[in-house]
């Protein structure tokens, strides 16, 4: 007994205290398709968790909907009652509302820009979460967004006068719309198919890998390829679940979030290029990639006016300095 009781005494010298402690199953769910490049993060980053703790630490994912629209899935986070979730920031921007920086038209230079910022004032910014419930990870990506629409091809801003969009339920997505003449209806994702086959709405906006994997270029005639929006996909965890955890399982949690960060970016960035590839010989659609960039730029920088006008120039000004 003796010896027992000294050969325990050595082990929890040298093993973690994680992997010795009581199993925790956490609940994460998200909005996207099994191949969406972000729901492969989520695995990505489950199986990470379950081989860095042996096992303690496991994650359930929830795809596809399944535990509600983004909005739910915000709620429940600060409530409590979802451990964690996969979001975009202009969902998130209604619960931290500076957050809605990220969602500006034409913000970024390029992807490098939008990772250093993320990384930076963007993680800066989410920390005011917090105080709300919602602990911000990390954030993912789901990729440029773009117009789709059913009743004509979309190159310049007066294209889109009269059209109806279904748009984000957050004040700064409709605001853009409404700069560019669209009619917005605001509208979970997980009504949006339907509402494009049934002619609720002419069209929406969204990444290639929504247009591919929810099939929405099946329902739509146009896609153009105006790549006004960058979409960062927040990963969220509930204060409520990260306080039950002890340091060494916060910490583990964070590092492996923020190596899937950077594993599902580089993912993303190289599937944009298949989705569209398989939207153009599908022959369901034409594709537009002869937009004109500049008047799009010109016709929503009203959208940056509003967003300092509310929070301040400070953040604009971070984010347009980095190199």
């Amino acid at each position: 007994m003796r010896y027992f009781c000294v050969f325990l005494m050595f082990l929890s010298l040298y093993v973690p205290s994680f992997i010795v402690a009581a199993p925790v199953t956490l609940q994460l769910g998200h909005i996207a398709e099994a191949d969406n490049p972000y729901a492969k993060g989520a695995v990505h980053f489950a199986e990470l968790v379950k081989q860095r703790t042996n096992g303690v630490i496991s994650i359930h994912i929830h795809a596809a909907g399944e535990m509600g629209s983004q909005r739910d899935l915000i709620e429940g986070v600060a409530a409590g009652t979802i451990d964690m979730a996969l979001t975009s920031s202009a969902l998130l921007a209604n619960y931290v509302p500076a957050v809605a920086l990220f969602d500006l038209p034409f913000l970024f230079r390029d992807k490098q820009h939008a990772y250093k910022a993320l990384d930076t004032v963007g993680m800066q910014l989410s920390a005011a979460g917090n105080a709300r419930g919602i602990i911000t990870l990390a954030f993912w990506e789901n990729g440029m967004r773009q117009m789709t629409n059913n009743v004509r091809p979309i190159m310049r801003p007066e294209d889109m006068a009269g059209l109806k969009f279904r748009v984000m339920e957050q004040p700064l997505c409709i605001e853009m719309m409404k700069v560019l003449g669209v009619k917005p209806v605001p509208m979970p994702i997980t009504e949006l198919y339907d509402a494009l086959k049934q002619g609720v709405v002419d069209g929406q906006e969204n990444p290639l890998a929504h247009i591919a994997t929810k099939k929405y270029y099946k329902v739509q005639k146009y896609i153009s390829l105006t790549s006004h929006t960058y979409t960062p996909e927040p990963l969220l965890i509930s204060a409520n679940t990260w306080n039950k955890l002890t340091q060494e399982q916060r910490d583990l949690l964070r590092a492996a979030a923020e190596e899937t960060r950077d594993w599902q970016r580089q993912l993303c960035d190289e599937e944009e290029y298949e989705f569209l590839k398989i939207i153009r010989a599908s022959g369901t659609c034409e594709v537009n990639d002869n937009v004109d960039m500049d008047a799009f730029r010109q016709a929503t920088r009203k959208v940056w006016d509003t967003y300092t006008m509310i929070f301040g120039d400070k953040a604009l000004k971070a984010v347009l300095a980095l190199q």
